[in-house]
């Protein structure tokens, strides 16, 4: 959904439109189609971001949540998805080692390919880094093609720039092709 300026994505304060760390800026998209244990997928990602602080990740903004039909087969159920900003004094493995607790905590399984999941976590970017960094990608790589990724990132980041396409996340909100449907909840919280 467009603002009144015509940026993507919900106004950003004056802090996140000025804020010279976003070349320093680590973010971490959040999803779940498959409620687990808890009482729904919102239920099950509030409790995720919870756990960030005991693995050394500090919440600095999250977006609200979007909703969007699975991808690539419509008939699994919607996802939930959010992107969150942090800060942490780990290193880009040590950060991917922390996300693996946290999914394997709420009972994550790798089985089939985009099956349904209980949590997903991944690192979309963490500051100007780009390139493979001994197996791990970065920026993620297929972040900038998906509008649950972008235009929850476009809502806390607008400004921000792809590593590597030197894009914004609110440009790339436009342009991403997967997940078109995606939307922001009403009611989602976001801060």
């Amino acid at each position: 959904m467009k603002n009144g300026s015509g940026e993507y994505g919900r106004p950003a304060d004056a802090e996140s439109r000025a804020d010279p760390d976003l070349d320093q800026a680590v973010f971490v998209a959040l999803g779940a189609n498959d409620k687990g244990d808890r009482a729904d997928c919102r239920e099950a990602l509030e409790a995720a971001l919870a756990r960030f602080p005991g693995e050394g990740l500090k919440v600095i903004a999250r977006s609200s949540w979007w909703k969007s039909a699975a991808w690539p087969d419509p008939h699994d159920p919607p996802f939930l998805n959010g992107v969150a900003r942090i800060r942490t004094a780990l290193d880009p493995h040590a950060l991917m080692a922390a996300l693996g607790r946290i999914e394997e905590a709420f009972g994550r399984t790798r089985s089939a390919r985009n099956a349904p999941r209980t949590l997903d976590l991944d690192l979309v970017a963490f500051g100007r880094l780009a390139g493979d960094l001994d197996g791990l990608i970065l920026p993620h790589p297929r972040a900038a093609e998906r509008l649950f990724v972008m235009g929850p990132l476009a809502e806390i980041a607008p400004d921000w720039r792809h590593p590597v396409s030197r894009r914004t996340a609110a440009a790339l909100a436009t342009t991403a092709t997967v997940g078109r449907d995606a939307r922001p909840e009403a009611d989602s919280p976001h801060s």
